[in-house]
């Protein structure tokens, strides 16, 4: 494939169906994914998703992962921890406040934390998907920090003037918002019309 992968980060946030509903995504439109999941993240996956291992979610994802390369999060030394490895960007969906605090600070200990660095560094689009609320001032503080190195913040809140009458239709919402954010012309959802 010569498209340019996306890093798609899973960490401890609460919001699992946004995770897998993202990746059964991307994995349908074959668009190539470089995918690391925490500890928490898995934690997470299982606890709202039913999902405990690699070869669940590929079943919750249609099943082919052609286009999809799993990383270990403690590899740092996998290709997303590298500059000079080409990409289109990074999702981390759901992002947990510690993972937006290790990004806004520097602190790079695993390897989303370092993907999510190297794309600050390189000037790559950087999108963190928090579900998190209410907000206290450290993590405002967090949160303007990373969008003024560059990423955007896009919390997990969906709108309502589609009229969603299923929880699905709400997770696509915000879905089709990161989706367009990563410059891709997939449709997920519907758009305002006006």
């Amino acid at each position: 494939m010569s498209e340019l992968p996306i890093v798609f980060a899973i960490t401890g946030a609460s919001g699992a169906p946004y995770a897998v509903r993202l990746l059964d995504v991307l994995a349908r439109a074959s668009i190539p994914v470089d995918l690391i999941i925490s500890s928490h993240g898995w934690r997470l996956l299982e606890t709202e998703s039913g999902v405990a291992n690699e070869a669940a979610l590929r079943d919750a994802t249609g099943g082919d992962w052609s286009s999809i390369t799993v990383h270990p999060d403690n590899d740092r030394g996998a290709k997303p921890a590298s500059g000079s490895y080409r990409t289109r960007g990074m999702v981390i969906c759901p992002c947990s406040m510690g993972t937006v605090s290790a990004i806004a600070t520097g602190t790079s200990r695993s390897l989303v934390e370092r993907a999510a660095d190297v794309m600050l560094k390189e000037r790559r689009p950087l999108l963190l998907v928090p579900r998190e609320t209410p907000f206290s001032l450290i993590h405002l503080r967090n949160m303007t920090a990373v969008t003024e190195a560059g990423a955007t913040v896009m919390p997990a809140a969906p709108g309502f003037y589609h009229r969603p009458t299923e929880i699905a239709q709400l997770v696509d919402f915000m879905v089709q918002r990161m989706v367009d954010h990563l410059g891709l012309e997939i449709a997920v959802a519907p758009r305002w019309e006006g």
